[in-house]
């Protein structure tokens, strides 16, 4: 997968939609001025001692869009091509994101420079750990609440929660979300990104008038998001015809076996599907997979995935963004130009914050969510935020991502109108 470009600045790219979506609204700057600076940020260094017997500091960053609506809220992202800017983009999608799908919160996002995958446990744990008593000044339930993301999964989150215990006293359940189902989980939360993506696709085709059985859909990324995705999709009847991951991509025009591919990358911590044969495969890079003629395309890798450079070559029907920021604003251009519909990422992929929120809330109130609860109550949100979504953007003449964001941008700057400046 490609990296941040060192030309690209993602934040921004997030300032230049909510300029426009603050100008079509009618807003002062004044009066939104605001959601361009993040409230707070903080840089931190995380000294480890090495299995080698040496020390590496690793850096690592914090910050806290808005909490003009609530509690900060976003991930943590363990990752080499992490970067100030990137988090900041990252904290800015949240505050959206949630005001999109309509939940009482802000946004936020962390992230290490690291890669997790060359890391032994006990220095992925000694990372997180340090990490998590840097920028406790910063976290808590009612202030911020850290969740996985890129190279983070439910064990860092246990570790987040148990250094944050040990500092406090007592544990703290609710400080994180993502957790293992023994330690304050809830069941539905590691699917609840690609089941949201899912949804969302029902949702588009059904705005489309196409059938789901059959349509063809390629997925960049095989991380969390882009695994449950394309599984939850292949269950559904799509067709998936072609998946990648960092080591490149694998197609079948006649669709591919996604529970076998599942089942191979799941063997081993490295496995990758460069290696990965089967005798109708074809074996392609990422970028080929972007350009596949394809109905449906779903880039659930990094940022600036789609761009001024290849979005010509896009030939899906519609472009659904399971990944933060995968798509430019300069490829926005051309894709609304070529017809090409684009689901954004503040709406496509909310569901892991739904369903956060609902660990949140299940942890704060000391009870437990079945896990037909959790998707009925997904699905519920996520269908009426896209509804939303839709409206907004055919009553301006709009994309469906100045549609979202003409009522995400609404939602933070009336909230914050109401509570004044202090």
């Amino acid at each position: 997968m490609g990296r941040v470009n060192a030309t690209y600045n993602p934040y921004d790219n997030v300032l230049r939609v909510v300029e426009n979506a603050a100008a079509i609204l009618g807003y002062k700057e004044d009066e939104y001025s605001t959601l361009k600076y993040p409230e707070r940020e903080l840089k931190v260094s995380i000294p480890v001692a090495m299995d080698n017997g040496g020390i590496q500091v690793f850096e690592g960053f914090r910050v806290q869009h808005s909490t003009t609506r609530g509690p900060a809220k976003g991930g943590v992202r363990f990752h080499p091509a992490v970067s100030h800017d990137e988090v900041k983009a990252l904290a800015a999608w949240m505050t959206f994101k949630c005001a999109v799908v309509n939940i009482p919160y802000g946004g936020g996002k962390g992230g290490i420079i690291c890669d997790p995958r060359t890391l032994s446990e006990r220095e992925l744990h000694s990372l997180t750990s340090k990490y998590t008593a840097a920028i406790a000044p910063l976290i808590g339930p009612e202030q911020d609440i850290p969740a996985p993301d890129v190279g983070t999964n439910a064990r860092v989150m246990a570790w987040m929660m148990d250094t944050y215990g040990m500092l406090k006293g007592h544990t703290v359940l609710s400080v994180v979300t993502g957790k293992p189902l023994g330690l304050g989980g809830i069941k539905g939360r590691g699917e609840a990104t690609g089941r949201g993506v899912m949804i969302t696709a029902q949702n588009i085709l059904k705005k489309m008038n196409r059938q789901i059985a059959g349509t063809t859909v390629a997925v960049q990324g095989m991380g969390n998001v882009g695994s449950v995705t394309a599984r939850l999709l292949h269950e559904i009847g799509m067709k998936v015809v072609a998946v990648s991951d960092v080591s490149g991509g694998v197609y079948d025009p006649d669709g591919l076996d996604i529970p076998e591919i599942l089942a191979y990358l799941s063997q081993t911590r490295n496995a990758l599907l460069c290696d990965y044969r089967t005798d109708s495969l074809i074996h392609l890079t990422n970028a080929e997979l972007l350009t596949l003629d394809v109905t449906m395309l779903v880039p659930a890798a990094l940022e600036n995935q789609i761009n001024g450079d290849n979005a010509d070559q896009i030939r899906a029907e519609v472009v659904l963004e399971a990944a933060n920021g995968p798509t430019t604003l300069q490829a926005d251009e051309i894709l609304e130009k070529r017809g090409i519909r684009l689901v954004p990422d503040i709406l496509a992929n909310a569901g892991g914050v739904v369903v956060s929120y609902f660990e949140w809330v299940q942890n704060i109130q000391e009870l437990c969510w079945t896990e037909e609860q959790v998707n009925t109550e997904l699905r519920n949100i996520m269908d009426v935020a896209f509804d939303e979504v839709w409206e907004s953007a055919e009553a301006n003449g709009k994309t469906l991502r100045m549609g979202a964001y003409l009522i995400a941008v609404k939602r933070v700057v009336e909230a914050r109108l109401g509570r004044g400046i202090f």
